[in-house]
């Protein structure tokens, strides 16, 4: 279990455009990595509009937003193109980084079991370390505690 003060797991994912994406790309910056279910649901949408909506004081505080989903590239697209998104989403087709990190799960809903991302975000110091780790956050809370984290 990965926990505060620990190397973030070094990983390669394709962005919303098919680019290659590494983590070691943004070190000397903070990264806020959030791990959501599924694109275009509405915990998510609410949650990556507010991200969007808080881009330039994200920016101001040297750090960048990296959204993780088990969504293909493509799905990714659509969802950044409806909400005008303006940060990078990854994807996690095969789960492989949220299983490093920590965050694929058991859910359960109406009585359905299955896996899936659990809602949480790391925040990253400037050396790829774990600065703080936001558990099971809610979508309408997430900004104001990302930012109190950095």
């Amino acid at each position: 279990m990965l926990k505060e003060n620990d190397a973030a797991p070094e990983f390669t994912l394709d962005d919303q455009n098919g680019n290659s994406v590494s983590l070691s790309d943004f070190r000397g910056r903070k990264v806020v990595m959030y791990f959501y279910p599924k694109d275009d649901t509405s915990g998510c949408t609410t949650q990556a509009c507010e991200l969007r909506d808080s881009v330039d004081t994200f920016d101001a505080q040297g750090a960048v937003i990296l959204g993780v989903s088990p969504d293909d590239a493509a799905s990714h697209r659509k969802f950044a193109d409806k909400y005008d998104l303006n940060f990078t989403l990854l994807a996690d087709v095969d789960h492989q980084v949220a299983e490093a990190y920590g965050v694929w799960k058991e859910k359960s809903m109406y009585g359905r079991k299955y896996w899936g991302n659990e809602r949480t975000t790391f925040v990253l110091d400037e050396q790829g370390r774990i600065a703080k780790i936001l558990p099971k956050v809610k979508p309408a809370e997430h900004v104001d505690q990302v930012l109190a984290s950095l």
